[in-house]
C-alpha cells in the first residue's frame, strides 16, 4: 500500500449551489470583481443544503460592505463594467433573472 493520498476527482457541482456562467476574457471586465460576483451568486443563491446559511449571510455582509467602499474611478471601472456583463448576458441570451441581476447588483446592494 502507497502512503500517498489518492488523487482527488474533480467532482460535478452538486444540486442546490448557485454558479454563475463563466465570463471571458475578452469582455474585459476586471478580474477581481468577477470573483466578487461568483462569490455573491454561491452565497446568496446556493440552498442551506449545499452552504451553512448563518456563514453565508455573514460572508455576504462582509462582501457587500467591502464593494460599498467604492469610489472615484473604482466606482465608474464597475458600473462599466456591470453594463458590460448586463450587454453580454442579453447577447448570449441569458435567463432575463440573470440579466436583471447584473443590471440591479449595484443599486441592490447600495454600492455607489
Amino acid at each position: 500500500m502507497s502512503d500517498e493520498a489518492p488523487e482527488a476527482k474533480p467532482e460535478e457541482t452538486p444540486d442546490g449551489a448557485a454558479v454563475f456562467p463563466m465570463i471571458p476574457a475578452e469582455l474585459g471586465v476586471h478580474p477581481l470583481l468577477l470573483a466578487a460576483l461568483h462569490a455573491y451568486v454561491l452565497l446568496e443563491g446556493s440552498d442551506a443544503a449545499v452552504l451553512n446559511a448563518a456563514v453565508a449571510e455573514e460572508a455576504m455582509h462582509y462582501l457587500v460592505e467591502y464593494l460599498q467602499r467604492l469610489d472615484g474611478n473604482d466606482l465608474r471601472r464597475v458600473r462599466e463594467d456591470m453594463t458590460a456583463l448586463a450587454g453580454f448576458a442579453k447577447a448570449e441570451k441569458w435567463p432575463k433573472q440573470h440579466v436583471r441581476f447584473l443590471q440591479d447588483f449595484l443599486k441592490e446592494n447600495g454600492i455607489g
